[in-house]
């Protein structure tokens, strides 16, 4: 048994999938929490409490001012401090986000973080991007190097990362660890479809402007958009063949993509994100899916253009259009390729394989932080 500290953003959906049961779908956004749990590893977290107490969101508030104002990027130091004498009894940290995981990085090269940490990376290029002057970007470098592994969801990210680090005079351990989902939850949808094209996500990096574009020219299609609030107020004039829906619930969220005859998910070029978990969650339920080929995804998840997928140069509406109409233009050719994602997804993208390789670089810097401490090995 090993002693894991999980660190996760403080935000309404994580806070609904620790309240929802174990086994419920919307737990995946626990990282393997209970999988690992479940194998016997004693597993802890961050969000045990309702929220941090006075005095560490003082500190945190005086801990982000003073790196901003520097030239750094923050995070809930809140969050982290409040949590900090737990995690420094754990035999492992796991950072699951870089909100948390940057507070992380920096309290560990500081000397108050003793355990290993494994660091979960989603777009840190592009916050790293951010830091202004020399002197900031090798605190950085330093403290990425202080991980004891850092994983990417993205084998383009997880070698930016390892390249950025190196330019700044240190050495990071990173892993490409290739996302999954639980096949036997996500299943094929036997209901009819409804919608022509569904997409779903809110994350920044999401084309939705070219979709519009695309739906512009496809006027006798219906397109269902489903997004945050904020990420959806740019779109100031949609056509009549458009809707959309905002801060849906996760089980609302699977109705709508196994509602649609096709899975629309343009992505503008990125580090990270391809659109990656609704991806695999829409190919897990065996829907066509058109996406963006970003270097987030263009290697690593098995993915073959007009194999088990659409893929389309990011930022072309005119192809992105083209490949819609192919696919939805073709029932026998749509359900060929919902089919063969299913069988991608089942032989390489489950989440019993995701959580293996996770357990394994935990239980892996447990074992060396053992073999280093005096008197061993």
């Amino acid at each position: 048994m090993t002693r894991i500290f999980y660190t996760f953003r403080d935000s309404p959906p994580r806070r609904n999938a620790l309240a929802a049961p174990v086994g419920a779908p919307e737990r995946y956004l626990l990282f393997g929490l209970d999988e690992l749990r479940a194998r016997g590893h004693d597993v802890r977290h961050n969000l045990e409490r309702a929220r941090p107490p006075a005095w560490a969101r003082e500190a945190g508030r005086a801990s982000r001012w003073g790196l901003e104002r520097a030239g750094g990027y923050g995070g809930d130091f809140a969050t982290v401090y409040a949590s900090l004498g737990e995690a420094g009894r754990a035999e492992v940290v796991v950072s699951t986000v870089d909100t948390v995981g940057i507070p992380l990085l920096l309290l560990k090269r500081a000397g108050r973080l003793s355990p290993p940490l494994v660091y979960v990376a989603v777009g840190l290029p592009e916050r790293l991007a951010l830091l202004r002057g020399r002197r900031m970007r090798r605190l950085y470098a330093s403290a990425l190097a202080r991980a004891s592994t850092v994983v990417a969801y993205s084998e383009h990210e997880a070698e930016e990362l390892e390249r950025w680090v190196a330019a700044h005079g240190e050495r990071a351990r990173t892993a490409f660890v290739p996302f999954g989902v639980r096949t036997d939850v996500l299943v094929p949808a036997t209901r009819r479809a409804e919608l022509d094209v569904v997409s779903v996500g809110a994350d920044p990096h999401r084309d939705y402007e070219l979709l519009v574009r695309v739906a512009e020219a496809m006027p006798d299609r219906s397109f269902r958009l489903v997004a945050a609030a904020d990420r959806l107020r740019s779109l100031t004039r949609l056509p009549r063949n458009v809707s959309v829906e905002v801060e849906l619930a996760f089980e609302e969220m699977l109705e709508r993509l196994r509602a649609a005859r096709v899975v629309a998910l343009p992505v503008r070029e990125n580090s990270y994100s391809g659109a990656t978990t609704v991806l695999l969650q829409a190919m897990a339920l065996g829907k066509p899916v058109v996406v963006s080929r970003t270097q987030a995804i263009s290697n690593g998840y098995g993915l073959v253009d007009g194999d088990n997928c659409r893929l389309v140069p990011p930022g072309d509406p005119e192809t992105f259009a083209r490949a819609l109409r192919d696919v939805l233009g073709d029932d026998l050719r749509a359900r060929a390729l919902g089919g063969s994602a299913r069988i991608t997804v089942e032989r390489e993208l489950g989440w019993d394989r995701y959580v293996d390789r996770l357990e394994e670089l935990i239980l892996d810097a447990a074992a060396t932080s053992a073999r280093a401490r005096p008197g061993r090995g």
